[in-house]
């Protein structure tokens, strides 16, 4: 299928072939008829996509910011890799469009394969044929509204939500700055509301449009003109609310918001302006400013938007899907019509010329729509959901002699800027085929590493015989299952921690091993191949008797939008993560451990978790999310036999004994091991020789990072037996 993307770092647009997206639970898939290009928001991004590296940055300074806190966490090098991937990545353009459902994913019964939908959001009501949008992202059209106007349905929720934060009243006086599309839905919406408007625009043909919607008078804001008005109409107290649609560096709209305001007004931001607000102006009306955060409540909430978890109405009258109702039920009754703003409708196959005439201001437009090559409802494409798994097949640990053939699972930012470019660059490895919910993100690692296929159908990988070897990298939940799968596929597996977020998914991998014979299974634990550590435990030499080990995570705060956030569904935090910390320990101390330990302060903000060995070592893991973002994320302590070994965040190390040993990395970088680690990995494929880490003492971690939390809950050690969960084989030392 087509969809439009652009490469925010050489400004490119095209007009991509992509896999089709599948139909996942909770969802459904729609193709479709008409999508509508924001001319405000969509156009500065592709404005913005065109400037310097310099410019981006200037337009960006969050994201710079963000930047210079990664280079000081994880090193220039990986940080570099990590931005460059970003921005050399095709990004979809796109979010309101309306289209008919094609395929009815499970768990939805309130439409029906055939029925035209409104759809919204940056992720899910793309400019591309086919989209797969989520239940609270859609809303079914009423009979007898155009699809072309159904279109408009996001970026009319933009406004109303908007306009509900003005909380606007019959009789009230309104003055919205900004007439191009959301400025001119407001007025409507205003105007529907009883409240009489007046606006402003440099563009004399905008201001007509606003009064032949409604509006009562709009003008240039520096003409004086409204400033006359206003004073008419309100006897000289000024407007209830000033509703900011415009976008641009300017500060005029904010200070006009408050010379046209009456006493304890309202000024409601709507678009992306300047908002260096004048204080003394301000602060002497006492004015109410107020944002207006996109279509509505439940935006930017994962569980809303993505598992489908509304909102009481109760409690949340109108949220997001509620808004987007509300918009195609006001076109179903006339009292909001958005056929005068829709200036232009192009095929979409000319979608790249129409946007290069928008960006080089040849195409005058408050409105553009792209038509859709019309198809019969029903009739799919590719799109299939994954429901059974493969038969089992036993693996035989044969050398590969023509390569080592590997799908991936997932090619979101960790596989492409820390696997991918590496295994990209072995000689014996074949990508042959990725597999990803979002088509855009395997259509971007088809590009950028060379995968023969990319695709959203799973089944078809897992059956593929000449795939040696899958890689799982996708959010926790997720692991178990399709670790299971592939193993019973009789494929080789490396899957990103966790290997299982409960015991009773560690037993559903355990079984398919015993089910399929095939353990050639790797987790990725990397720091057990980080060269300095393995360079550090040389210079330490052979241990006698028991050692200490102390070990300091300042794993720092996580974005708020973070999904490791979504505890009840991907894990605690340290269920995700802290299997690494756990390796690398068993790995130093050789041995896997026998009990742990675990206290925590309010609310589980900072762990202190005590393992113990059966040599007698102890291993101490502080893991902190409440230190200082300055100070390194990882720094280990070993003691024994009258030695020190100290270890500062893959950069520095120390060995403290009859000789002190020195060593530092800073001008190489921080290599935590990933590269060692997918070398092993293949070469274990190519030759057929044992996994690097044995399945025990996968095992193994993986019940002791579940332990922590069991000794959270009940306040007592917990005891670990891998021999009672499909353990007991000998296990290798790993050094």
């Amino acid at each position: 299928m087509k969809q439009v993307v652009q490469n925010y770092k050489s400004g490119e647009l095209a007009l991509l072939d992509v896999p089709v997206p599948a139909c996942k639970p909770g969802g459904v898939l729609v193709r479709t008829a008409y999508s509508l290009i924001s001319t405000g928001t969509e156009m500065m991004k592709v404005s913005e996509a065109s400037l310097s590296l310099v410019g981006k940055a200037k337009a960006r300074p969050d994201q710079v910011a963000k930047v210079m806190q990664s280079v000081a966490t994880n090193g220039l090098g990986a940080t570099y890799r990590k931005a460059m991937n970003k921005l050399d990545s095709y990004t979809p353009l796109g979010y309101s469009l309306c289209g008919v459902v094609e395929e009815v994913g499970s768990g939805i019964h309130d439409v029906a394969v055939g029925d035209l939908v409104a759809c919204a959001g940056n992720e899910h009501a793309l400019h591309s044929e086919l989209n797969w949008v989520p239940k609270n992202l859609y809303a079914k059209v009423p009979d007898g509204v155009d699809p072309r106007h159904a279109a408009f349905g996001t970026v009319g929720s933009i406004a109303m939500q908007g306009v509900r934060r003005g909380e606007p009243q019959i009789g009230d006086i309104a003055l919205v700055i900004g007439l191009g599309l959301i400025g001119q839905l407001v007025v409507q919406l205003l105007v529907a509301s009883g409240v009489r408007v007046v606006g402003v625009d440099p563009d004399p043909t905008r201001c007509a449009l606003a009064e032949q919607l409604g509006a009562l008078n709009c003008g240039d804001p520096g003409s004086g003109v409204i400033d006359t008005v206003v004073a008419e109409l309100s006897a000289g107290h000024g407007v209830d609310q000033v509703y900011l649609a415009a976008g641009g560096s300017t500060n005029e709209p904010v200070e006009l918001a408050a010379k046209l305001s009456r006493d304890r007004g309202r000024v409601i931001d709507i678009g992306k302006c300047s908002l260096n607000l004048p204080w003394n102006a301000y602060y002497e009306k006492e004015l109410d400013v107020r944002f207006s955060r996109s279509y509505g409540p439940g935006r930017y909430d994962p569980e809303y938007e993505l598992e489908g978890r509304d909102y009481p109405i109760g409690q949340v009258r109108w949220t997001e899907r509620r808004n987007l109702e509300c918009v195609v039920d006001l076109m179903g009754s006339g009292r909001l019509d958005v056929e005068p703003l829709i200036s232009h409708t192009s095929d979409f196959s000319d979608a790249v010329e129409t946007y290069r005439k928008l960006n080089e201001g040849e195409l005058k437009a408050v409105a553009v729509l792209f038509e859709y090559e019309k198809r019969t409802a029903g009739v799919g494409e590719q799109a299939v959901t994954s429901v059974s798994a493969p038969k089992p097949s036993a693996v035989r640990a044969a050398p590969k002699a023509g390569g080592v053939r590997i799908g991936f699972i997932g090619a979101g930012n960790y596989a492409s800027s820390m696997l991918l470019p590496r295994l990209a660059e072995m000689e014996h490895v074949h990508l042959t085929e990725v597999v990803t919910t979002s088509a855009l993100s395997g259509a971007n690692a088809q590009r950028k590493f060379g995968f023969a296929r990319a695709t959203t159908d799973l089944d078809t990988m897992l059956e593929d015989s000449a795939i040696d070897a899958v890689f799982i990298v996708t959010r926790h939940s997720s692991h178990a299952e399709l670790t299971r799968r592939a193993l019973l596929a009789g494929k080789a597996v490396f899957v990103e921690k966790p290997l299982a977020l409960s015991e009773k998914e560690l037993e559903v991998v355990l079984g398919a091993i015993e089910d399929s014979g095939n353990d050639r299974l790797q987790v990725g634990f990397n720091r057990r191949f980080a060269p300095l550590l393995n360079e550090s435990v040389l210079n330490f030499g052979p241990r006698i008797g028991p050692a200490s080990v102390r070990y300091l995570v300042n794993a720092g705060q996580l974005d708020a939008g973070s999904w490791y956030n979504q505890a009840d569904s991907e894990g605690s935090r340290f269920a995700g993560e802290g299997g690494h910390f756990i390796d690398t320990v068993s790995w130093l101390l050789g041995s896997d451990p026998v009990s742990v330990y675990a206290t925590a302060t309010p609310g589980h903000q900072d762990l202190q978790i005590l393992l113990r060995y059966p040599d007698g070592s102890t291993a101490s893991i502080a893991y902190t999310t409440s230190g200082s973002s300055a100070f390194p994320k990882e720094t280990i302590d070993v003691t024994a036999d009258g030695k020190v070994l100290k270890f500062d965040d893959f950069a520095r190390a120390s060995v403290f004994g009859r000789k002190k040993w020195a060593s530092s990395r800073i001008p190489k970088g921080r290599d935590k091991g990933q590269a060692a680690e997918l070398e092993a990995f293949v070469n274990a494929l190519k030759t057929g020789v044992s996994m690097p880490v044995s399945v025990d003492s996968l095992v193994s971690t993986t019940l002791a990072t579940l332990a922590v939390n069991r000794s959270l809950e009940t306040g007592s050690p917990v005891r670990i037996n891998a021999a009672e969960h499909g353990g007991g084989a000998e296990r290798t030392s790993g050094k």
